[in-house]
């Protein structure tokens, strides 16, 4: 099996980057950190459009993180660059549109892998996460349970590439 560079680089990336990635991004940075991990794998989150540049996440993401010890609270929205495609290893979508408009950005020249994030899910894997962004309370602790889950696979699978 291929290794990859070190740090690993991961981007999640949903289409305002308020919701869905910051969360994916808080879940990830909270397991690498457990694993002790954090000088070897980075992640970062986007979105494939700038409705929210510079805001921080959707409040209801934030408390709903926060219950589970989860801090969102200094990441900011931003949108996806050319450069993430050379610069990240994984870039993760939320969901198949996200995923689509991610294809089609990406430089030919592109290294990364360019996939969902539901692909490391033990439960739903191949599915989308969907976009809490209009529903409750419960739509926020399912994209939460969904993240803890795609996000261990995740740290599985980057353990290995990387040997460690």
């Amino acid at each position: 099996m291929a290794r990859i560079a070190t740090p690993a680089r991961v981007l999640f990336v949903c289409m305002g980057n308020i919701c869905r990635s910051p969360t994916a991004e808080g879940v990830f940075r909270h397991a690498v950190a457990s694993a002790g991990l954090k000088q070897k794998i980075l992640a970062d989150s986007a979105g494939t459009h700038g409705y929210h540049l510079g805001h921080p996440p959707d409040r209801r993401a934030q408390l709903a993180a926060a219950r589970r010890g989860y801090d969102l609270a200094n990441l900011r929205a931003r949108q996806v660059t050319a450069q993430d495609f050379v610069e990240f290893d994984y870039i993760l979508a939320m969901d198949l549109d996200n995923l689509s408009e991610l294809k089609r950005l990406a430089p030919a020249q592109h290294h990364g892998e360019v996939c969902l994030f539901m692909e490391y899910s033990s439960a739903r894997r191949g599915g989308e996460v969907p976009d809490p962004y209009y529903g409750g309370a419960q739509d926020f602790e399912l994209v939460l349970d969904m993240a803890e889950d795609a996000a261990a696979g995740l740290l599985r699978h980057i353990k290995k590439k990387l040997g460690v």
